[in-house]
This record gives C-alpha cells, sequence and structure tokens, in this order.
C-alpha cells in the first residue's frame, strides 16, 4: 500500500486577484474532499496578508493527488495560474502524524 501524500501549499495571489482567487478555489474545496483519495483538504487566508492563501492537503497516495491535478479544472487553472498569482505556488511536503479529523 502507498504512502499518505501531504503538503502545505502557499499561494501568493496578485492583491487585486486575491477575492477572485478566494472565490475560484472555495468552490473547489468540497469536490475536492468527496474525491476517493482525499483525506483531509483546508484552504485558508492569512489575517495579515489577505493576499496569501495557504492549502493543507492529505491524499491517499501521489497517484490520487495526480487524479486531482489532471481533473479539467485544475489544469485550467495551472495554465491559468499567473493571471491570480504574483509568484508560483511554494509547496512544502509534511508528513502526517495523526488521525484525520474529517472522519468525527
Amino acid at each position: 500500500m502507498s504512502e499518505p501524500y501531504g503538503f502545505i501549499l502557499k499561494a501568493k495571489t496578485r492583491p487585486d486577484m486575491a477575492d477572485a482567487f478566494e472565490a475560484l478555489f472555495r468552490a473547489y474545496v468540497e469536490p475536492s474532499r468527496a474525491e476517493p483519495g482525499c483525506i483531509e483538504y483546508h484552504m485558508l487566508r492569512d489575517l495579515e496578508d489577505p493576499s496569501l492563501f495557504v492549502f493543507y492537503e492529505i491524499w491517499a497516495s501521489q497517484a490520487a493527488l495526480d487524479v486531482h491535478s489532471a481533473l479539467p479544472h485544475m489544469q485550467q487553472f495551472f495554465e491559468q495560474r499567473f493571471d491570480y498569482l504574483e509568484r508560483d505556488f511554494a509547496i512544502q511536503r509534511v508528513e502526517m502524524l495523526s488521525a484525520s479529523s474529517a472522519s468525527r
């Protein structure tokens, strides 16, 4: 069995596109959580810098994340990401040491 694949992704948006980015990705949260390989999916917005978004994601495997990333809306966003972003994503791999809270 493959290991869970977890990461923290930081998205630094252009200030004038922050609200549009939030609206776009807020609509993706629940569908992403419903995907078979999703263990945790959280979208956060920094209170001191509202143009900074943080995603905390745990997927059952790299393969499950690959399926998510290949979805048409994710591919379209990736191709157009610099319409929203000031710079490319900063991604930090993490290991999930505690049980998921999603099933509580």
